[in-house]
């Protein structure tokens, strides 16, 4: 997650929130050191939001406080149409329908000379792919890689043999025509990849996996560039 992305969750956390949030509580949900949370903080405190903290007690965010009016280029807005107009046509049901009441939250948000941009986008998203088809609940998926959640999947391979997995789910990967779940495996004790139309069943467990997603995600990275 780049800074910019942290800083807006960590405002929306404190938003949330009626009680003041520790600062360890924040960094184990954005998956960081404590000492990065606090240059995080120092510099929300530079850019004037009103974030106000003590030891041992926690961050508040002041009453009243709103983020600053959204302010796009045409080219910006562009792309943030052109990318959900992908997403709609290529990801799940729950992630189509989000990607289309974005677009319509932009075009609330943008100044009233920019709104063609959202309804006439000089670039379009077409697909002739077939839609895939997968046996499980997509926002479930997603909410568990956001929350670190185990998983256990019943899935079938090519040869149409199929296992049970627990695994700890890190991202999904869109390649060509398929989708697939980029995942710690325990069965393994390895990186896997599952293809999404492939499993047959799903369940989220209970818990967090113990390790941070940050870091097995560069892992991974890492294993895939030594694989080139």
């Amino acid at each position: 997650m780049r800074r910019t992305e942290r800083l807006f969750q960590i405002i929306q956390i404190l938003r949330a929130n009626q009680s003041p949030v520790t600062g360890r509580s924040l960094a184990d949900e954005l998956e960081i050191s404590l000492r990065t949370l606090y240059r995080d903080m120092a510099e929300l405190t530079a850019q004037r939001v009103p974030v106000t903290g003590e030891a041992g007690t926690g961050y508040v965010l002041d009453d009243g406080y709103d983020m600053p009016p959204l302010m796009l280029t045409a080219d910006e807005l562009e792309a943030a149409v052109l990318g959900a107009a992908w997403v709609a046509s290529q990801g799940d049901p729950s992630l189509a329908i989000a990607a289309r009441d974005l677009v319509s939250k932009l075009s609330d948000a943008i100044p009233q000379e920019l709104r063609p941009i959202v309804l006439d986008a000089g670039s379009r998203s077409i697909s002739t792919r077939p839609k895939i088809q997968e046996q499980f609940d997509g926002a479930a998926l997603r909410r568990a890689i956001r929350e670190r959640s185990k998983l256990q999947i019943t899935y079938q391979d090519q040869n149409e043999g199929t296992t049970n997995r627990v695994i700890w789910p890190l991202l999904i990967a869109y390649l060509n025509t398929v989708r697939y779940i980029v995942a710690w495996c325990e069965t393994k004790q390895d990186y896997r990849h599952f293809r999404t139309d492939r499993v047959r069943k799903l369940e989220v467990l209970e818990g967090k996996y113990p390790a941070r997603r940050a870091v097995l995600i560069k892992g991974w990275e890492e294993v895939m560039a030594k694989q080139k």
